[in-house]
């Protein structure tokens, strides 16, 4: 896909058609799993493939794939069309039904984001040097404690503290690089 994005750059339509009959109907899918809405679904997706093809210097490959940006766009319009959609059922007072009816699809997006979240931290914990994954592997997914690790490593536990800071760091640089986390986060302004 990312070549048909190139090339769309350049202008070539017949690249566009080719990434249209790719990439539409995985937005279609994704539109019409967080509308449940065909129609409006067909209007996403419309959306995003004329931001595809209008702007696709848009797309930033250091901050994920084609298929990654294509799914925030979706999502983004979905969102707004749900946020619009969520304060006309609340105007017109419909009830308990509608309000059951938004949150399954807030949990489809909540799905949805939470895989392209974890996709885009994979990705950021790759980065990491080996010494640092392996901190970050024991101490989190492992639940061992600093004095843990640095017991069993046989190490110091400053050195094991360093490694932690300078990890989540690290972590926390590369998910703002990705667009998932705001510069500076987590720290005191």
């Amino acid at each position: 896909m990312l070549r048909l994005l190139e090339q769309i750059r350049e202008g070539s339509l017949e690249a566009f058609d080719r990434f249209y009959a790719i990439a539409a109907p995985m937005v279609m899918g994704l539109s019409g799993k967080l509308l449940q809405d065909r129609m409006e679904a067909e209007d996403v997706c419309h959306d995003v493939l004329m931001t595809v093809i209008l702007k696709p210097e848009l797309y930033d490959a250091s901050r994920g794939s084609v298929e990654a940006w294509l799914c925030v766009l979706t999502k983004n319009r979905c969102i707004d069309r749900l946020r619009k959609r969520k304060r006309l059922v609340l105007d017109a007072n419909s009830g308990v039904l509608a309000e059951r009816q938004l949150h399954r699809q807030n949990d489809t997006e909540r799905h949805v984001m939470l895989n392209l979240q974890k996709e885009a931290l994979h990705r950021a914990i790759s980065e990491l040097p080996q010494v640092h994954r392996q901190t970050i592997a024991e101490a989190y997914f492992d639940c061992r404690s600093q004095r843990e690790l640095a017991s069993a490593w046989q190490i110091p536990i400053g050195t094991v503290k360093s490694r932690m800071r300078y990890s989540l760091s690290r972590l926390r640089k590369a998910m703002e690089r990705l667009g998932w986390a705001e510069a500076g986060g987590g720290r005191s302004q």
